[in-house]
């Protein structure tokens, strides 16, 4: 897993263009059952994946925190939600609140989330690789190529099974 992960935002990086293209298109003109198709890619995939095996996206990159992310994680930890920003977050240049560092406070080293149940719904939504009208997410979709190995998995069985 550690090679796969070192080489992976250079085949992300290789891709990049081809993968630019294909979203350009599927933009403009979607199939009708593109959500359908996604989800049957997203779980094919996610049944030969284990998450706990890499974790990247926590070791990596932090989740956007919604209020009522933080209502909920703060109500876990018994804290005001005022408490938990000041202890774990911070507002980034595009406002949101995100997390003070990476990897994740949260990460346990055995891959495990501490606040699994309560975690954000970025972190429960990620890779996004089963959003309905996912032709709506396509730039987030190229980052997210290069942080997770089943996203850029996703990304490739796509481009075979979607003509465009």
């Amino acid at each position: 897993m550690d090679e796969l992960l070192r080489e992976l935002p250079q085949k992300a990086r290789e891709k990049h263009s081809e993968n630019k293209k294909f979203f350009a298109k599927l933009k403009k003109r979607p199939p009708k059952d593109l959500d359908y198709t996604m989800q049957q890619l997203h779980d094919a995939e996610f049944e030969r994946t284990d998450c706990l095996n890499c974790a990247n996206c926590c070791k990596t990159t932090g989740p956007l925190f919604t209020n009522a992310d933080i209502e909920r994680i703060a109500k876990h930890f018994r804290m005001k939600p005022s408490q938990f920003i000041d202890d774990f977050l911070r507002v980034d240049e595009e406002n949101d609140y995100v997390l003070q560092s990476v990897p994740c406070t949260f990460l346990g080293e055995d891959n495990y989330c501490s606040i699994y149940d309560v975690r954000p719904k970025a972190c429960r939504e990620f890779p996004h690789t089963d959003r309905k009208k996912f032709q709506q997410i396509s730039n987030l979709t190229l980052k997210n190529v290069a942080i997770c190995p089943a996203a850029f998995n996703i990304v490739e069985e796509m481009k075979k099974a979607i003509k465009i």
